[in-house]
């Protein structure tokens, strides 16, 4: 099951996605908003990335007007690994090397048919582990507060 969450300025775009994962077939959970009303995108991120923490979801999509915004609160849930992507090579390359569990996409920044195909990049790779495994290793140790010199 994929998380989805964004912001007011998401909700168009999210359709879109929402729209891409029906047709794959693909399991989906809205964490919100639901409004075009003004809202305030940590709180949706959060409840999409607690999600994926708690195993209820595999993977996460966050959109915001920007994508960056959105991330930078996800990052801040230990065990996430959020990447914002504006093109598909870096989403394809987020979950290969680095194991990004989630996904920020920025609305005002990636029209639709863009956003599809970073989505199904980044849904289609799988991570190599090998020697990116030491450096998510060493991401969760700072994560931790822990030195990796």
């Amino acid at each position: 099951m994929i998380a989805l969450a964004s912001d007011h300025l998401g909700i168009g775009l999210k359709k879109e996605i929402i729209a891409l994962l029906e047709e794959k077939g693909l399991s989906y959970k809205d964490y919100g908003a639901y409004s075009v009303e003004s809202s305030d995108y940590p709180v949706f991120g959060a409840r999409a990335c607690r999600a994926v923490i708690a195993g209820e979801c595999e993977r996460g999509i966050l959109i915001c007007g920007t994508g960056v915004g959105i991330s930078i609160a996800a990052n801040k849930i230990p065990g996430i690994r959020c990447v914002a992507c504006s093109e598909p090579y870096s989403a394809l390359l987020a979950r290969q090397h680095n194991d990004a569990n989630m996904l920020a996409l920025g609305a005002r920044v990636v029209g639709g048919e863009l956003a599809k195909m970073i989505v199904c990049q980044w849904l289609s790779a799988d991570f190599e582990g090998g020697r990116h495994q030491r450096r998510v290793d060493q991401i969760a140790a700072l994560e931790r507060g822990e030195g990796i010199e």
